[in-house]
């Protein structure tokens, strides 16, 4: 048996602050996607990410209960240290938070951490000295 992993969800309270945010990053989100319960994209490197709405999740599972903190950690490459700090500028001012300004991890990468609308960790890094 075969068993890959090909898509990575993330429930959302408002589907449009989250697109909002994953824009920013680079993802190639169709306008007007808001308006759904379920969105997905393949990212450049083959994986699908989906976003479906609380409400949607709770419709066909009514005994769902939604995580508190966040749920999940993603983690997006950046080209180069610079570009790290470059995005999690723009992120913070555009409102985002940030959970952990960009600083050179030991284990030799430049990381920066921010929390999208909902509140799930999201790094961004990129390999020091590249």
């Amino acid at each position: 048996m075969n068993i890959q992993l090909d898509m990575i969800g993330i429930a959302v309270r408002d589907m449009a602050k989250a697109l909002a945010f994953y824009r920013q990053l680079g993802l190639a989100i169709a306008e007007g996607a808001e308006q759904e319960d379920h969105v997905e994209v393949i990212t450049p490197n083959g994986y699908r990410l989906a976003w479906d709405t609380v409400a949607l999740i709770k419709g066909f599972d009514p005994e769902w209960v939604e995580p508190a903190g966040h749920a999940i950690g993603l983690a997006f490459k950046c080209d180069t240290p610079a570009a790290v700090d470059a995005l999690y500028a723009q992120l913070t001012a555009a409102g985002y938070v940030g959970k952990r300004a960009p600083w050179d991890a030991f284990w030799g990468q430049r990381y920066a951490g921010v929390l999208d609308p909902d509140g799930n960790l999201i790094d961004l890094f990129a390999p020091l000295g590249g």
